[in-house]
């Protein structure tokens, strides 16, 4: 479903930002979109500071930043200056959109999606918002009364956004994870560890979960004495103390990360997965289906990673732990989960009929037709 062809080669503005959850689904889209049309100019706009700013140019596209934050949950000063930050954002988008002409600006969530879409809707460009969570952000709620388009991942949506606007697309997540289970021995020797033995996979998001970290660091004896491996990720902030924490497990099989550029390689090896609820680490979840700890983040704007997690757990395709129980119940749980190969079957089996591994390319289907 390419486009018609043009004398001028396509151009895309993908903003969004802030996390991997909303970074790796938008280089997904771009990927796409080259693979497709190789001439296509593809800009992305980030907000300055964030890690957007590092993980696109390493995925080979270029970026530019916005000044712009976020609304705190609190009362702050910080809040106080928000409406006059997003208007000098929107003014700087609304330079980079003039400069770029794009045929199209896809928002992907994060703080510069924003002032990107607004800037674009008000010069009569057409916009997508992809949305990635089962319970929308206030931010694209009130962008959907502009957009062309509305991608979701979840069905009943249209409780947020005009129905006439939605399309079903699932979300979108790196070709590689597709074909993960494919390299399992590539990824004992990328890791050092032993193929075929128990491997626990925790990731705690990007910028990592303390809890998950904490729970980790004091029962880390514990896995290892019942003979699993570990593949920890701990976030930058926590790095250092998890490193210290597991140091005398370091040549029994526990590898620590601050962050884990080859996921699909500790995907190809893993067994069982502990991971926050964020809309791109479900979505991965449910095309490798891998059983799953979901311990979802407190810390988020609606609660939404409670609702991610929820949609799973009811439908019997992950464990669903609360934040405030992890740290005493998160290594029992996971122990019986290595231990219990019926109830990974059918945490499998569930899991899987929920993956829509078609997402990016519909997605991208969308895109094209708003350029026609």
């Amino acid at each position: 479903m390419n486009a018609p062809p043009s004398s001028a080669p396509l151009r895309v503005i993908i903003s969004g930002g802030g996390t991997g959850g909303h970074i790796y689904p938008a280089v997904a889209i771009a990927n796409e979109i080259k693979a497709r049309q190789p001439d296509a100019e593809i800009l992305f706009v980030g907000a300055l500071g964030r890690m957007e700013m590092v993980r696109v140019p390493e995925a080979g596209y270029t970026i530019k930043g916005l000044r712009v934050a976020g609304l705190q949950r609190r009362l702050t000063l910080q809040n106080l200056a928000f409406p006059f930050k997003l208007i000098g954002a929107v003014r700087e988008a609304r330079r980079i959109v003039q400069e770029f002409k794009p045929d199209v600006v896809v928002g992907v969530g994060g703080y510069a999606s924003a002032p990107t879409l607004l800037a674009a809707a008000n010069l009569g460009i057409p916009t997508l918002i992809q949305e990635q969570n089962s319970y929308a952000g206030l931010t694209n709620k009130l962008l959907a009364k502009r957009a062309h388009r509305i991608c979701v991942a979840y069905e009943g949506m249209e409780r947020f956004f005009p129905k006439d606007k939605l399309v079903l697309t699932g979300n979108p997540v790196r070709s590689d994870i597709l074909s993960a289970r494919q390299h399992s021995l590539e990824a004992a020797q990328h890791f050092g560890l032993a193929a075929g033995k128990c491997t626990v996979l925790v990731i705690g998001g990007s910028l990592g979960a303390r809890t998950l970290n904490e729970a980790m660091a004091a029962g880390i004896s514990r896995l290892v004495d019942a003979g699993c491996q570990v593949i920890w990720q701990t976030g930058k902030p926590y790095y250092s103390e998890a490193v210290s924490k597991a140091t005398p497990y370091l040549m029994r099989g526990v590898k620590v990360f601050d962050f884990i550029k080859r996921m699909d390689l500790a995907f190809a090896i893993a067994d069982v997965v502990v991971s926050r609820a964020g809309a791109l680490a479900i979505s991965e979840l449910s095309l490798t289906g891998h059983p799953s700890i979901l311990v979802p983040s407190p810390n988020v704007a609606e609660d939404h990673q409670m609702k991610n997690a929820q949609a799973l757990a009811q439908r019997g395709a992950a464990i669903l732990l609360p934040d405030a129980e992890a740290s005493v119940r998160l290594i029992d749980e996971l122990l019986a989960l290595t231990k219990d190969s019926a109830k990974q079957a059918a945490l499998r089996k569930s899991l899987l009929t929920l993956g829509r591994p078609h997402a990016t390319s519909a997605i991208v289907n969308e895109i094209l037709a708003l350029t026609r």
